[in-house]
C-alpha cells in the first residue's frame, strides 16, 4: 500500500464520497478509502478483529459495518463473530439465512449494545447478500456458549404459576430484579448506582432451590430445573459474578478459532478493542490487575499474521450516554486528532508508519460504566501499539447510535 495512508496525507472526502441518505450518518471516510482499508486488512488474513473503542457511536459502527461489507463482497469473508451468546447469535444467523420476522425482532434476545437501528441495517444487508448468494452465504455466530435468555425466566415463572401458585410471589422476588441484567449488565448497574443491592447470583441460587423443592407434579419440571440452572450459571459467570472479565478471552478465542477451523470460512470478529487487541492490555480502570490476555492475543498466537487487528477510535463527541471531551494529551487519540480531517487511518505494518507511531500507548475506551469524572482513567494501555493493532482508524467527531424500541 502506498505511504499516503499516513494521517495528514489523506484528502478530506468530497461530497460525492459521502455515503447514505439521512438519517443514516454521513460516514467520515470516502468509499475509495474504505475500499483501500478493506483491501489491506484482507491481505493474507483468515480472521480479522475489528474493534471499536466504544459501542455507542454511529460513526464507529458505520465504518466497521462498511468494512465488513467490503470484506464480504470483495474479499470472500463469509463469517461474522459477535460478542454474544450462541443462542442469541443463532437467532441472527437464522434471520440473515432467510428466516421469518424482522431484523429488529431477531435482535430481541441479543446483548443490549447490538439492539440498535445500525445493527438492524447491517443484518438486513447480510440477509440481502445471502439471498443473492444462496450457495455461498455469510454465517453469524456468538463468541460465548449458550446462556440463559429472558424466555427462560418466563418459562420458570409460568411453571410455578401453574404448579405452585402460592410460591409464585417468592420466586418472582428473586427473578424480577435479576432478569434486568439482560438489559443492563449487573456490573454496569453497580457502576451507575442503580443496582438493587443483593448479588444476582445469590438470588438465582435461592430461586433454583425453590424450584427444586417443588413436588415433581408436572412433566415439564425437569426442563424448568434445567432452565433455572442455566439462569444460575449466567449470573455466576457474569462479570459481576466473577468480579472480572477473566476467562472470557480463552472461551471467545477458542470459539472463533474452532468455528473457523471447522467451516474453513474467513471470519470477521466484532468486539471492543480491549478484546480484539492482538497484545495484552492494561485497563486504566483496573491497573492493579496488570496485563490482561485478550481474545485477540490468543488468536494472534493461533493464526500468527493471519489474524489481523484493526481498531476504530475517536476524538470527541456526543455518545448519548455522555458528551465526551477532547482526549487527554497522553492518549494516542489526542495525537491522532491533531489533524482537522473528519477521519483518517494508519497501517502500522508499513515500516515508515510503524517507526513514527509504535511504542507504549494508551487508547481511549468508553464502555457502559463510563462516567465523566474519571475520564482520565477510561483507557487501555499496551506495551506496543503496533503489536496490538495492525490498523488504526480515527474518527474526529461522533454521534450516538439509535436504540431500537
Amino acid at each position: 500500500m502506498p505511504n499516503d495512508t499516513a494521517p495528514l496525507r489523506h484528502p478530506a472526502p468530497s461530497n460525492a464520497d459521502l455515503a447514505g441518505p439521512q438519517p443514516t450518518p454521513v460516514l467520515p471516510l470516502s468509499d475509495t478509502v474504505l475500499d483501500g482499508i478493506a483491501a489491506q486488512l484482507a491481505v493474507g488474513a483468515t480472521v480479522i478483529g475489528i474493534g471499536e473503542s466504544t459501542r455507542f457511536s454511529r460513526e464507529t459502527f458505520g465504518v466497521r459495518d462498511q468494512l465488513f461489507r467490503r470484506l464480504v463482497r470483495d474479499h470472500g469473508f463469509r463469517a461474522l463473530a459477535v460478542q454474544d451468546s450462541a443462542g442469541a447469535a443463532a437467532a441472527l444467523d437464522a434471520y440473515v439465512g432467510g428466516g421469518g420476522g424482522s431484523a429488529a425482532s431477531a435482535l430481541d434476545g441479543a446483548w443490549r449494545p447490538w439492539r440498535t437501528e445500525e445493527m438492524a441495517t447491517a443484518l438486513e444487508w447480510i440477509r440481502a447478500f445471502n439471498r443473492d448468494h444462496a450457495d455461498d452465504p455469510v454465517r453469524i455466530f456468538g463468541v460465548k456458549p449458550v446462556e440463559a435468555a429472558p424466555a427462560d425466566y418466563d418459562a420458570v415463572l409460568a411453571h410455578v404459576r401453574a404448579s405452585a401458585p402460592e410460591r409464585l410471589a417468592q420466586l418472582a422476588a428473586h427473578l424480577d430484579p435479576i432478569r434486568t441484567a439482560h438489559t443492563i449488565d449487573e456490573h454496569v448497574q453497580r457502576a451507575r448506582g442503580v443496582h438493587p443491592g443483593r448479588p444476582f447470583a445469590e438470588h438465582a441460587r435461592d430461586a433454583l432451590a425453590l424450584v427444586e423443592s417443588l413436588p415433581d407434579a408436572n412433566a415439564d419440571a425437569a426442563d424448568v430445573v434445567a432452565r433455572m440452572r442455566l439462569i444460575v450459571e449466567f449470573h455466576e459467570h457474569s462479570v459481576a459474578g466473577r468480579g472480572s472479565f477473566a476467562g472470557d478471552a480463552e472461551v471467545g478465542a477458542d470459539i472463533v478459532g474452532d468455528f473457523q477451523h471447522a467451516t474453513g470460512l474467513r471470519t470477521v470478529y466484532w468486539d471492543g478493542i480491549a478484546h480484539t487487541s492482538a497484545a495484552e492490555t492494561v485497563l486504566g480502570l483496573a491497573p492493579e490487575r496488570g496485563p490482561q490476555t485478550t481474545a485477540g492475543t490468543l488468536l494472534r498466537q493461533r493464526y500468527g499474521a493471519q489474524y489481523v487487528s484493526a481498531a476504530i477510535g475517536f476524538h470527541h463527541g456526543d455518545l448519548g450516554v455522555a458528551v465526551l471531551p477532547d482526549p487527554g494529551a497522553d492518549l494516542v487519540d489526542a495525537k491522532l486528532g491533531a489533524t482537522d480531517l473528519p477521519a483518517h487511518w494508519l497501517d502500522l505494518r508499513q515500516d515508515d508508519v510503524r517507526g513514527q507511531w509504535d511504542g507504549p500507548a494508551k487508547a481511549r475506551v468508553i464502555s457502559g460504566v463510563y462516567t465523566p469524572d474519571r475520564d482520565a482513567a477510561e483507557h487501555l494501555a499496551v506495551a506496543s501499539l503496533a503489536e496490538a493493532f495492525d490498523v488504526l482508524i480515527h474518527i474526529r467527531e461522533v454521534t450516538p447510535v439509535r436504540w431500537l424500541p
